[in-house]
C-alpha cells in the first residue's frame, strides 16, 4: 500500500488566473488559515469569479496543495542560493541553512512556518496536501543528514536528527513568539555542537 508521504501530489498548469488566485489564496491561508478561508474570499480577492476556481483547480483541497507546494519550491530555491553563497566547509554549510531559515521568516513567514501551520488543520493522510507537508520535512531531514555525513559519516543519521530538531524546533518558537531570536539561538546550539563534534575527532 502507498504511503501518504510516498504519494506525489497531483499538480496543474498555471494560467494567469490560476496564478493570480493562488497568489490571493497563499496570502489568506498563511494569515488566517485553511480552514477559515473559502472559495469565495478567494476568488473575491484575485479578481475571478468562482467557477474560474473550479475550472483552472478543481476544488479547494487542490488549491491548498499548489499553495503549499509553491511555498516548498520557493523555500528550496531560497535555501539553494544561501547554500551556493556559503564557504564550502561542511559547518558554513550546516550553518547557512539556519541563515537562510532566519532570513526567510523575516521576509516570508512572520507567523510560523506554513508547513507546522497547515498540519495544525491538517492531519488526516488522506488530505492531498498531507504528501506536500511531510515530504517537505523529510527533505530537510534528508538534507541536514546529508551535510552531517560530510563531518562524522558514521554518526550522520544522529546529527541529521538533532539538526533538524534544533531547527524545528526553532521555527515552531517562532511563530508562537515566545523567545526572542529563536533560530539565531538555534543556530548557536548548532554551532556548538558541530565545535564539540570536530574536538572529539583524532587529528
Amino acid at each position: 500500500m502507498e504511503t501518504a508521504e510516498a504519494r506525489t501530489p497531483r499538480r496543474i498548469t498555471m494560467t494567469p488566473a490560476a496564478r493570480r488566485a493562488l497568489d490571493a489564496a497563499g496570502r489568506l491561508f498563511y494569515e488566517r488559515g485553511i480552514h477559515a478561508v473559502g472559495v469565495d474570499l478567494i476568488a473575491a480577492e484575485a479578481g475571478v469569479t468562482k467557477k474560474t476556481l473550479y475550472d483552472r483547480f478543481g476544488s479547494k483541497e487542490q488549491i491548498v496543495v499548489e499553495y503549499l507546494a509553491d511555498r516548498d519550491e520557493r523555500w528550496r530555491a531560497f535555501l539553494a542560493e544561501h547554500l551556493r553563497a556559503a564557504a564550502p566547509a561542511p559547518k558554513a554549510r550546516i550553518l547557512a541553512v539556519f541563515d537562510a531559515s532566519e532570513a526567510w521568516v523575516a521576509e516570508h513567514s512572520p507567523k510560523g512556518c506554513s508547513m507546522v501551520n497547515a498540519h495544525a488543520e491538517i492531519s488526516d493522510p488522506a488530505h492531498p496536501a498531507y504528501p506536500v507537508i511531510t515530504g517537505q520535512k523529510r527533505w530537510m531531514l534528508g538534507l541536514f543528514t546529508e551535510l552531517a555525513g560530510e563531518i562524522t559519516p558514521d554518526g550522520a543519521a544522529t546529527l541529521g536528527r538533532t539538526l533538524m530538531l534544533l531547527h524545528e524546533g526553532a521555527l515552531v518558537a517562532h511563530g508562537l513568539g515566545i523567545l526572542p531570536d529563536p533560530i539565531r539561538h538555534a543556530r548557536r546550539q548548532a554551532e556548538e555542537a558541530l565545535t564539540a563534534l570536530a574536538g572529539q575527532r583524532p587529528g
